[in-house]
C-alpha cells in the first residue's frame, strides 16, 4: 500500500477543510485575546515607578533576570502569573487606595500564613528592623527581578511592618518590638537579632517546608533555588568565610578543606528531623547562655562531629549528631565580601556569582551599604542620583611606577594610597567650596586589610596585587557620611561610589549636563577661565584659591556635573584659616588604619591625611601606647 497525497484529499474534500479550517482559526483568535487580557490585567500587573517611592530596578541584570531596561530609563518587567491552585498575590501590588491597614494579629507567622507564599515547597526569608529598610527592598527587588517570589520579610518592628505592607512585601510580624535604629554590630541589641534568628528557623521548620534563610545585608544575583536542589539529600546548606577556593567549578566546597567559619547568613535547610533537631537544640543553646553569639553556637554544633562524607560524589558530610547532611556552598559564588569585592574569585573562575554577602569590611552599615553602591547592586531612591548642588568628579592620575614597580609591601602600598590620598583631600576641599557632591576615585591598593597580621594578602587567595579596594579599606565611610556639627567641622561634604556615573539609573538628564575643567598656566594665552572653548572644556589657572573658584563656577551651578581633568595643584589652599582649620579637623577623621604588622603589638598602621606636611613621616605602627591614637 502505498502513501497517499494529502493535499490532494484535502482538495477532494474541500468543504469539509474550510469548516475545520475556519474553526481552528476562530479559536485561536479567542484565545489571543484571552492571553492578551490576562497578561495585561491590573490584578497583576508591575510597574516600578517613582511614585511608589521605592527604589528602580537592577541595574546589573543577570542569567535568570525578567526584567528588560527600554528607552528613558523605564523598567518593562514580565507581569507574574499566579500559581495554579493558589491564592498568592503579586509582590509589589500596593493595597487600593483609602484601604486601612489590617490588625497586627492578621501578620502572625503561621503555616496559613507562610502556605501562601511558598513555591515547590520552598520558602525565602529574611528580617531586620526599619533602619534596614532600604536593605530590604533591595533583597526583595533583585529576587523579584529574577522571579522568585515565594519570599517572606520578618518585621522586628511595626514601623516597618507596615511601611513593607504599604508596598506590596509580603511581611509578617516577628514581635520582637525591637528599636527602629540601627543597632550597631556586635551590640547586645545585634546579638538579640541573631537570636531572633534562631527562634524563627526553630519555629517555620516544623510547618514541613524547605527554608532559605537570608540576612538583609546580602543581595541574590542570581536564582539559587535551582542551585540548592541539585543537593536533595542535604539536610542543610551554609555558606561559609572561606577565602581560599576548595573547587575551581560550581560544586560545594571540599569541607575537608574549609577552614573559614560557616556563616549563617546564607543558608538552606530542608524540613528533616535531624534539621529540626539541630534548630532546637542551637534555639535551646543560646537561651541558655545568653552570652553564646549565634554563629559561633551553630558552628559549635555543627563541628561536634565532622566526617564522614556522606558519598564519593555529592561532596555532602555527616555533621553534628552523625546523621545530619551538610554542604557547604563554594564561597567563589556564595560570596563573602571578600571573595567578591576583594578578590573577584568568581570572575577569575569565569564563574556566575549568585549572591554577595557584604561581610569583611569595616565601616559598618554604611560601609555595607556603599559597598553594595559600588558593586551597582543597592536600589537607591531616585534623588540619590540628582543631588541638588551637582556632582564634582575628577580623574585621577597614578603613576605606573607607584602601581607596578618593585614589591608589595608596606612603603610602597602607603606611597600609592597617599598619592591618592592628596588627590582626594583637594576634590574634598574644592567639592566642600563649591557645595557640590563628590565622586569618589577608584581605590587602588597594594595590600589587603584585615583584623589580624598576614604578609600583605592571605595565602592562598586570589587576591591580584594592586587591586581596586573598597572605599572602606583606607577611609571611614560611616564618618564621612555621618553628619558632623559645622561649628566645629565646618560644612558638610557628600560623597558617592566610584561607579556612580556607570550606574544604568543614572538619569539622562544629569550624564547630559557636564562640564570638563582643565588645569592651565595662569598667564597663557589660552588660560582664560572666563569662558569655555568650542568644545565645552573650561580652562582653569592652577592653584587657584578659594575666591577664583567660587567666581568662576557660580553661574555654573544649573550644570549637574563637572569633572575636573586632574586634582593635582588645582587648589591653593584656605587662606581664610578658621575654614582651614574646620576642614582639617574633618577629613583628619575621613581615614583609618591599615591592618596588621605581624610581630607588633599593636599591628595597626593609622593613615594620616596631611602626611605630606611631615617630611619624617613614615608607615609604622604605634611604638608606645600614647602613639596608639589616630593623627587628630
Amino acid at each position: 500500500m502505498g502513501w497517499k497525497n494529502p493535499f490532494k484529499d484535502v482538495t477532494n474534500s474541500k468543504p469539509l477543510f474550510l469548516t475545520v479550517y475556519g474553526t481552528v482559526l476562530i479559536g485561536i483568535v479567542f484565545s489571543a485575546i484571552y492571553v492578551f487580557s490576562a497578561v495585561y490585567s491590573p490584578e497583576y500587573a508591575f510597574t516600578w515607578t517613582q511614585s511608589q517611592n521605592v527604589a528602580p530596578s537592577t541595574p546589573n541584570q543577570t542569567v535568570g533576570s525578567t526584567s528588560l531596561r527600554v528607552g528613558g530609563g523605564g523598567v518593562m518587567t514580565p507581569k507574574p502569573q499566579p500559581e495554579t491552585g493558589k491564592s498568592k498575590s503579586s509582590i509589589w501590588k500596593v493595597p487600593p487606595p483609602g484601604s486601612k491597614m489590617p490588625p497586627l494579629e492578621t501578620f502572625r507567622l503561621t503555616k496559613e500564613l507562610v502556605q501562601e507564599r511558598v513555591k515547590d515547597n520552598v520558602i525565602v526569608a529574611t528580617f531586620g528592623n526599619y533602619a534596614f529598610m532600604d536593605f530590604i527592598l533591595t533583597w526583595v527587588k533583585h529576587l523579584t527581578d529574577l522571579g522568585v517570589d515565594n519570599l517572606l520579610v520578618g518585621a522586628m518592628d511595626t514601623k516597618l511592618l507596615e511601611a513593607l505592607y504599604w508596598k506590596g512585601v509580603p511581611v509578617f510580624d516577628m514581635g520582637s518590638h525591637m528599636s527602629t535604629i540601627d543597632v550597631g554590630w556586635g551590640s547586645p541589641t545585634f546579638h538579640k537579632m541573631g537570636r531572633e534568628k534562631v527562634f524563627l528557623i526553630d519555629s517555620m521548620l516544623p510547618f514541613g517546608y524547605e527554608l532559605l534563610m537570608c540576612d538583609t545585608d546580602m543581595v541574590w544575583l542570581k536564582n539559587p533555588l535551582p542551585y540548592l536542589a541539585r543537593y536533595p539529600e542535604a539536610d542543610v546548606l551554609t555558606s561559609t568565610d572561606q577565602v581560599t577556593p576548595t573547587v575551581t567549578d560550581d560544586r560545594l566546597d571540599l569541607w575537608q578543606q574549609v577552614g573559614g567559619a560557616y556563616n549563617i547568613g546564607i543558608f538552606h535547610w530542608r524540613p528533616t528531623e535531624s534539621a529540626k533537631k539541630l534548630a532546637r537544640e542551637w534555639k535551646d543553646m543560646l537561651v541558655a547562655d545568653d552570652k553564646i553569639w549565634d554563629q559561633n553556637g551553630f558552628n559549635d554544633l555543627v563541628h561536634r562531629q565532622l566526617g564522614p562524607a556522606v558519598d564519593d560524589e555529592s561532596g555532602l558530610v555527616y555533621a553534628y549528631d552523625g546523621s545530619l547532611k551538610l554542604g557547604l556552598l563554594p564561597a567563589s559564588i556564595f560570596c563573602s565580601g571578600h571573595t567578591y569585592f576583594v578578590q573577584g574569585m568568581y570572575q577569575q573562575l569565569r564563574l556566575e556569582a549568585y549572591a554577595v554577602h557584604t561581610t569583611f569590611q569595616y565601616a559598618g552599615t554604611e560601609g555595607k551599604r556603599h559597598r553594595l553602591r559600588e558593586a551597582m547592586v543597592f536600589f537607591d531612591q531616585p534623588e540619590y542620583y540628582d543631588s541638588p548642588g551637582g556632582f564634582l568628579t575628577f580623574k585621577p592620575s597614578i603613576p605606573k611606577s607607584l602601581l607596578l614597580d618593585g614589591e608589595h609591601n608596606l612603603e610602597t602600598h602607603f606611597t600609592l594610597v597617599n598619592y591618592q590620598m592628596k588627590q582626594i583631600r583637594t576634590a574634598l576641599a574644592i567639592a566642600s567650596i563649591l557645595k557640590r557632591t563628590l565622586v569618589m576615585p577608584r581605590l587602588w591598593c597594594r595590600l589587603d586589610r584585615l583584623w589580624f597580621p598576614h604578609p600583605g594578602v592571605i595565602l592562598g587567595s586570589m587576591t591580584r596585587q594592586p587591586f581596586i579596594c573598597p572605599l572602606d579599606h583606607v577611609f571611614e565611610v560611616q564618618t564621612m557620611l555621618k553628619a558632623l556639627p559645622e561649628e566645629e567641622f565646618g560644612p558638610g561634604i557628600s560623597i558617592r561610589e566610584y561607579s556612580f556615573f556607570d550606574n544604568p539609573l543614572m538619569p539622562t538628564q544629569v550624564k547630559d549636563s557636564w562640564l570638563d575643567v582643565q588645569l592651565c598656566q595662569e598667564g597663557s594665552k589660552t588660560c582664560q577661565s572666563n569662558i569655555t572653548n568650542t568644545t565645552g572644556v573650561l580652562r582653569l589657572p592652577r592653584n587657584s584659591n578659594e575666591e577664583t573658584l567660587k567666581e568662576v563656577f557660580s553661574p555654573m551651578k544649573d550644570v549637574k556635573v563637572i569633572q575636573f581633568s586632574s586634582m593635582q595643584d588645582a587648589f591653593l589652599g584656605f587662606t581664610d584659616k578658621a575654614k582651614d582649620d574646620k576642614f582639617r579637623n574633618r577629613v583628619k577623621r575621613y581615614v583609618g588604619i591599615w591592618c596588621c604588622v605581624d610581630g607588633h603589638t599593636p599591628g595597626h598602621i593609622y593613615y594620616d591625611m596631611y602626611w605630606d606636611e611631615k617630611p619624617d613621616w613614615k608607615p609604622l605602627p604605634p611604638q608606645t601606647p600614647e602613639d596608639d591614637h589616630p593623627h587628630w
